[in-house]
């Protein structure tokens, strides 16, 4: 009988556990579709006394993961612990350096140091798997990496947070506002006490880095990324976006421009018969285009301890197989270098809100400010009338270069009878 591939699991939280209950309450389908068994024959957390629900008999345990990593007889080490730095950074340095192939879901620390790791992977022969690290249970790596190997990919966008879907998706089938929906979100467990990470886009962000050089076999540039959250999304926002036929989502979008490589999170407005418009709740969705094979799309939770440790499994079974693809496609000695196209260069059309004292001639200084930089007014709309209250006015603006809109609105800002920042979302056409 071939002998077992030995594992070892360094983070047993939702996503650790999960994938050490599957590897074990699933060994023979594992077994079947890998050619050869799988065991957990190593460990390692921060506490040994906790229950997690799996069992873990036969099991060493490590108190520090890093020496796991580079001491126990493995062939794989699960590195499930998070963070961009420290130990996480740490058992995959040490895995690799004595050979060991790693699978990971830690998207933040492929986003900062994905290049180091991948050269010294392949320095000892050694694979960095990730599916897990975006989009949970959707296989979108293995679909860019593999499905789409034959294509010059063009574009990759989509939906990569569940925690900002949920509380876009709720505000506008509620109509509450965004403070009561994350503290929904937060007692239901979809946003953590501290919602930063998620709802200002740096999670979505660590994604769509780790896609962006799978798609394009570029260099890592999350530095280049430009990020903005949803914290300044209103309930009123949304409402105005379902009246002019669209719906706002936070995307993640990475675009090959031939020049450069674009990468921007933020809110978005999507027509409504766009299929991400209806990706709901905590689902993700992420959409390629490629010249050969057109548009794709994959749908499906992304993130929970279930679906993600699916991901971690997939991954572990490709390696016993005997895939062994770079991890961003192609060795780092040809991956392109990063060069990113910043986001006043983004053209297309415009979503603004104002809030202005209802006097003669604030329209008339708004209009200057945005004719002075050549920026065109698609549509309008000014319903109440209160001369002495101030009260939204809401412009759909004509395709046009972003740095534009920034100085007019800017001008507009500056207007007396424009009492609060505007509120600018970009509309998009997937």
């Amino acid at each position: 009988m071939t002998a077992p591939v030995r594992i070892a699991v360094a983070g047993l939280g939702t996503v650790g556990a999960a994938a050490v209950g599957i590897l074990r309450s699933s060994r023979e389908l594992v077994a079947a579709r890998c050619g050869r068994p799988v065991d957990v024959v190593a460990v390692s957390a921060r506490d040994r006394n906790r229950s997690r629900g799996v069992d873990l008999s036969g099991c060493a345990w490590y108190d520090d993961a890093a020496a796991m990593a580079a001491e126990a007889d493995v062939e794989i080490v699960l590195e499930l612990i998070g963070g961009e730095d420290g130990i996480a950074r740490a058992v995959c340095e040490r895995a690799t350096a004595a050979g060991r192939h790693v699978v990971t879901a830690n998207k933040a620390l492929l986003a900062h140091r994905g290049r180091e790791l991948a050269l010294a992977a392949e320095e000892t022969g050694a694979v960095i798997a990730c599916e897990a690290a975006v989009a949970g249970g959707v296989p979108v790596v293995k679909a860019l990496r593999e499905g789409f190997a034959g294509n010059r990919i063009s574009r990759v966008y989509g939906i990569l947070n569940g925690t900002c879907n949920y509380i876009l998706s709720t505000m506008r089938q509620t109509g509450r506002g965004f403070d009561e929906v994350l503290a929904e979100a937060q007692r239901l467990g979809y946003a953590e006490a501290d919602p930063g990470f998620d709802i200002d886009g740096i999670d979505t962000a660590h994604k769509l880095a780790v896609l962006a050089a799978i798609a394009f076999g570029c260099e890592i540039d999350f530095s280049g990324i430009h990020v903005e959250g949803i914290r300044q999304v209103t309930a009123d926002d949304i409402g105005y976006a379902e009246e002019l036929g669209y719906r706002i989502k936070l995307l993640g979008i990475a675009s090959d421009t031939g020049d450069g490589i674009e990468q921007r999170v933020h809110p978005c407005m999507v027509p409504v018969d766009a299929p991400l418009a209806h990706v709901e709740g905590v689902f993700n969705a992420v959409v390629a285009e490629g010249d050969a094979a057109g548009i794709g799309m994959l749908e499906g939770r992304g993130a929970g301890a279930g679906p993600t440790a699916s991901a971690v499994v997939a991954d572990v079974i490709d390696i016993v197989r005997g895939a062994r693809l770079p991890l961003f496609t192609v060795p780092v000695s040809q991956l392109r270098p990063a060069r990113t196209v910043p986001i006043d260069r983004r053209t297309g059309p415009y979503y603004v809100r104002l809030t202005v004292v209802d006097r003669p001639g604030v329209i008339a200084d708004i209009s200057a400010a945005l004719r002075d930089e050549q920026v065109s007014v698609e549509s309008l709309i000014q319903r109440a009338r209160a001369p002495e209250d101030a009260v939204p006015v809401v412009l759909t603006l004509h395709e046009t270069r972003e740095d534009a809109v920034q100085r007019a609105l800017a001008r507009i800002a500056a207007i007396d009878m424009v009492v609060k920042p505007p509120c600018m979302i970009r509309m998009e056409s997937p």
